[in-house]
């Protein structure tokens, strides 16, 4: 095998590997969330906002959504007294999603056995390693970041598109 399809290998396996840890996240997030009346996407939106309001743009970069469907959450959270919408300085129509005291609650309620989980998963791996792994995670998504920022993916996309 060649050193372009020993890298191109590593990048499917880093994809498959990451698309099964999402969903084991997303599994786990479920099941925290649910004995609180939450959902692991509300909980994601929510928790995006827990620090500082946010757009639903700004929410949706951070947490690799689309807009669109961090827009329907943020409504239903809205409409369920979860959050609120709240005046936006720096635009006028976009406004920002902040949680209300009772979304705060449902968040804080996850903690508990959230901090169970952390630390049984530290208990596998060992809290250093952990801690690799996800300077590892990091540095991956900064790359690919980096990638798309230079336009390197699309160019690359648009050629192999043009030589079929």
């Amino acid at each position: 095998m060649s050193d372009a399809n020993d890298v191109q290998a590593l990048l499917s396996d880093a994809a498959l590997t990451s698309f099964r840890l999402n969903g084991q996240l997303l599994a786990v997030a479920e099941e925290l969330a649910r004995p609180v009346g939450l959902t692991a996407a509300w909980w994601q939106v929510l928790g995006a906002a827990l620090g500082e309001p946010q757009s639903v743009s700004e929410i949706a970069r951070a947490m690799g959504l689309t807009r669109q469907s961090v827009q329907r959450i943020a409504d239903l959270l809205v409409e369920r007294g979860l959050a609120a919408y709240a005046e936006n300085p720096a635009h006028r129509r976009a406004k920002l999603v902040t949680p209300t005291s009772a979304g705060r609650a449902a968040v804080a309620a996850i903690s508990p056995e959230h901090r169970v989980r952390a630390e049984a998963l530290a208990a596998q791996l060992g809290p250093h390693r952990l801690a690799e792994v996800l300077a590892g995670m990091h540095e991956l998504s900064a790359a690919l970041d980096r990638l798309e920022e230079s336009g390197t993916t699309s160019r690359r996309r648009a050629s192999s598109t043009t030589a079929s």
